[in-house]
C-alpha cells in the first residue's frame, strides 16, 4: 500500500487506542513499586531489577517484532501482544512471591513489546502529509495512557488492595473487542525473501551512521526517563507523600509529555526536528534540577516542567528515522522505542543499587546531568528539509 495523501482519521485513531490501552496496564507497575516493596519486603535493587528485567525484554522483543512485521502480514503480533499485556499485568497484584512478580510483570511486558513497532510502522501509511503530527498524536496515546494508568491503578489499590487488580481487566478486554473490528492488517515490505542481513543491508545500508547517532540519542533519553519514572515515586514516599501522591507524580510527569509531545511533532512539520531536539535536551537538565529541589505542592510544577522536556522528543526519534529509513518502518521503530527504551531502562538495576548505596536523591542529581551528554550528537544529526502542511 501506498502513502496517502489525506489523513485517515479512523485508523490512526485505531492504532492510538492499541498504543494508549497496552501502555495503560504496562503503566500500573511503576507507581505500584512501593507497594509491592511493603507487601513482599523487596529492597531497591530487587525493584531495579524488576524494572530492568522489563525494559530488557522490551530490547529484546521489539526488534524481533519490528523485523517479522516488516515481512509478514498479520495481526496477531498486535492484538496477541495487548491481550498479553491486558491480562498478565494485573495479575501482578495477587502475586505471593517475588519470583511470582516478576514472572506476571515480565509476559506483560513482552505482550506490550510485541505491538509497539508493529503499529508504530503502521503510521506513515495513513498518516498523510503530516506524518510528524500523526506519530505524535500515537505517542500521545501511549503518554496519556502513563499519566491516567498510574493515578488509576493507585486510586483502586489505595482503596482495596492489591488484590482488586484483576478486575481492571475488563476495560482492556472491552477495548480488544473495538480494535478487532477496526485495525486493519499490517502492510508487509516485502521482504519475506531476505534474511536477517539482508534485510538489514537493504534498510539501513547507506544511513546507518545517522540512525545510530539518533539511537544513540534516544538511548540517553530513556536512560534518563526511565530513571526519574522508577524512582521518583520512591523518593516521594520516602519524604513523607503518600503512594497515591506518587501515582499522581507519574500523571503529571506524562501528562506534560503529551503536551509537549504534540507541540513538538507540530513544529517538527514545519522547522525539522533538530531545533526541538536541541531546545528539549538543553532545557531537560535545569528542569530535572529543579523538580529535585523543590517541596511541598511546588513539586509539582517541577514534575511538570521535568516531564514536559524529557518526554517532548519521544516521537521525533521515531518520525526521523522513518523518514531516512522507509521501508523498514516498523523495524526503525523498534530500534527507536523498544531497543533504545530497553537499553536506557536496562540501567535501573545499576541506579537502584546505586540509591542504595547513596540514597536515590543523590543519584537522581547525578542522571540529570545526562543531557547534556546528548547535544554533541543531536549537533550531528542529518538535516532533513521539511515542507508546511497543506
Amino acid at each position: 500500500m501506498k502513502p496517502q495523501n489525506q489523513t485517515n482519521l479512523k485508523i490512526i485513531f485505531a492504532l492510538t487506542l492499541v498504543h494508549f490501552t497496552g501502555d495503560f496496564y504496562s503503566a500500573f507497575t511503576t507507581p505500584l513499586f512501593p507497594a509491592f516493596m511493603a507487601k513482599l519486603n523487596l529492597t531497591l535493587a530487587q525493584v531495579g531489577l524488576i524494572a530492568g528485567v522489563n525494559r530488557f525484554l522490551s530490547f529484546i522483543v521489539q526488534p524481533v517484532a519490528g523485523y517479522l512485521a516488516d515481512r509478514y502480514q498479520g495481526r496477531a503480533i498486535i492484538l496477541g501482544g495487548l491481550l498479553m499485556a491486558v491480562v498478565f499485568i494485573p495479575l501482578s497484584g495477587i502475586a505471593g512471591s517475588y519470583w511470582m512478580l516478576m514472572l506476571f510483570i515480565a509476559l506483560g511486558s513482552v505482550g506490550s513489546s510485541m505491538f509497539h513497532p508493529c503499529v508504530a510502522g503502521m503510521i506513515p501509511l495513513y498518516s498523510g502529509n503530516r506524518k510528524g503530527f500523526s506519530m505524535s498524536v500515537f505517542n500521545t496515546g501511549g503518554t496519556l495512557a502513563f499519566a491516567v494508568g498510574p493515578f488509576f491503578i493507585t486510586a483502586i489499590v489505595a482503596a482495596f488492595g492489591l488484590g482488586a487488580m484483576p478486575a481492571t481487566m475488563v476495560l482492556g478486554l472491552a477495548a480488544i473487542v473495538y480494535l478487532w473490528a477496526a485495525v486493519p492488517s499490517p502492510e508487509s515490505e516485502g521482504m519475506a525473501s531476505l534474511g536477517l542481513i539482508g534485510t538489514l543491508k537493504k534498510q539501513f545500508g547507506t544511513v546507518w551512521k545517522s540512525i545510530f547517532l539518533i539511537w544513540m540519542v534516544m538511548v540517553l533519553r530513556a536512560v534518563v526517563g526511565q530513571s526519574f519514572m522508577t524512582f521518583m515515586p520512591v523518593l516521594l514516599v520516602s519524604r513523607g507523600y503518600s503512594l497515591v501522591s506518587g501515582g499522581l507524580m507519574i500523571t503529571v510527569f506524562t501528562l506534560a509529555g503529551t503536551v509537549s509531545g504534540l507541540l513538538a511533532g507540530y513544529f517538527t512539520d514545519r522547522t525539522g526536528s533538530r531545533p526541538i531536539f536541541l531546545a528539549s535536551h538543553l532545557l531537560m537538565t535545569p528542569a530535572l534540577l529543579m523538580m529535585l529541589s523543590l517541596s511541598g505542592s511546588w513539586i509539582y510544577a517541577g514534575v511538570f516542567m521535568a516531564g514536559f522536556f524529557v518526554l517532548a522528543t519521544l516521537p521525533l526519534g521515531v518520525t526521523l528515522a522513518q523518514e531516512l529509513a522507509p521501508g523498514g518502518r516498523s523495524m526503525v521503530s523498534s530500534l527507536m522505542m523498544g531497543l533504545a527504551y530497553g537499553l536506557g531502562g536496562a540501567v535501573a538495576p545499576v541506579v537502584g543499587r546505586l540509591a542504595d548505596l547513596y540514597s536515590v536523591a543523590t543519584v537522581l542529581w547525578a542522571v540529570a546531568f545526562i543531557p547534556l551528554v546528548t547535544v554533541p550528537l543531536i549537533l550531528m544529526f542529518p538535516v532533513a528539509k521539511q515542507k508546511t502542511p497543506g
